[in-house]
């Protein structure tokens, strides 16, 4: 993927594929839990637990030696829009977060093979 792939991704911007990624990543973790029976409401909580921002920050870390330079760019530009966060929240990990759901939204438009390799990734190395 060059950085003429990224730069056409003119249709959503940066707050949009995020807005977008969120919904990957949540759908994601929701499907982790389906996998294994469990009571819903505690399938529920350990869902929330991975979709905060300091959870999404923590992902962007164990994924960022797999990541393309072009990839890399993507997510500094979602965090770079990322703004401050909620009140109590952690900057640091909002823009990380907001970073790494850019990536993920842009991922699951164009490229859906790099995203099952990457949450692969994600599933093989669970710490």
């Amino acid at each position: 993927m060059g950085r003429e792939a990224l730069a056409s991704q003119g249709e959503l911007g940066p707050l949009q594929l995020a807005w977008l990624g969120d919904a990957v990543w949540e759908l994601h973790q929701r499907l982790q839990r389906c996998r294994t029976p469990t009571k819903t409401q505690h399938a529920h909580a350990e869902v929330v637990l991975e979709v905060k921002a300091s959870a999404q920050a923590l992902v962007l870390e164990r994924l960022d030696c797999l990541l393309s330079d072009p990839e890399k760019d993507l997510v500094r530009r979602g965090r770079n829009r990322a703004g401050r966060g909620p009140r109590n929240g952690d900057p640091g990990a909002y823009g990380a977060a907001t970073g790494l759901e850019t990536l993920l939204g842009w991922l699951f438009l164009h490229q859906p093979a790099r995203l099952a390799e990457l949450l692969d990734h994600l599933k093989e190395n669970d710490p």
